[in-house]
């Protein structure tokens, strides 16, 4: 379970960049825990660092406007790859709430969303807007509406994005599958007992 979802404003990462996969996000070598803490140090490790450990000073995590982002934002096919759930938890881990990009692997999105992670999809025009927003304005601030479903970019542009429902529930409560079916217990209860009658 992870907090309840809340209407957020950000300034957003950018990393913008097709087909980022979950390897790319936490190299399988990181993948030595069950725990979700302390991953969001490894996050993109090999693109935030060199082989001596010294950070490359242009990706995006490594910015200074980048520290405290809540949002991140990528290109197409965000997530792709094997279906490691260690990929939302180093996102996470690092402080994201959201992801908008223009698509993502439907294993990663499922993971993302159990895991409190907002996925936002945008079209291909409003996306290639938002990244020469933020490059040359990295503290441009984003609002997302989970209840809405829309998301208030800067330049007043304004999108909607769709989730299915049973998603944007849990997320808006804070559930994972297993507390929204205990949520359900009362009622499953109550038919249990009109059924004995």
């Amino acid at each position: 379970m992870s907090a309840p979802w809340t209407p957020l404003a950000s300034h957003a990462v950018l990393v913008a960049r097709d087909d980022v996969d979950t390897d790319q996000i936490i190299p399988a070598r990181f993948l030595t825990t069950t725990t979700r803490s302390g991953l969001g140090t490894h996050l993109f490790s090999d693109w935030r660092y060199d082989a001596t450990g010294a950070p490359h000073g242009a990706f995006g995590l490594n910015a200074p406007a980048a520290q405290g982002a809540a949002i991140l934002v990528g290109g197409q096919n965000f997530g792709c790859g094997s279906s490691r759930e260690h990929a939302p938890w180093a996102l996470s881990d690092w402080g994201l709430r959201a992801i908008i990009a223009g698509s993502f692997a439907d294993i990663f999105r499922s993971n993302a969303h159990k895991n409190g992670l907002l996925t936002i999809a945008l079209d291909a025009p409003t996306l290639a807007s938002l990244h020469a927003t933020i490059a040359q304005e990295p503290q441009a601030m984003i609002r997302v509406d989970l209840s809405e479903q829309r998301v208030y970019l800067p330049n007043d542009i304004t999108a909607s994005f769709s989730i299915d429902p049973f998603s944007k529930r849990c997320l808006l409560e804070g559930l994972d599958e297993l507390g929204a079916l205990v949520a359900m217990l009362p009622a499953i209860e109550a038919w249990e007992a009109a059924c004995a009658r």
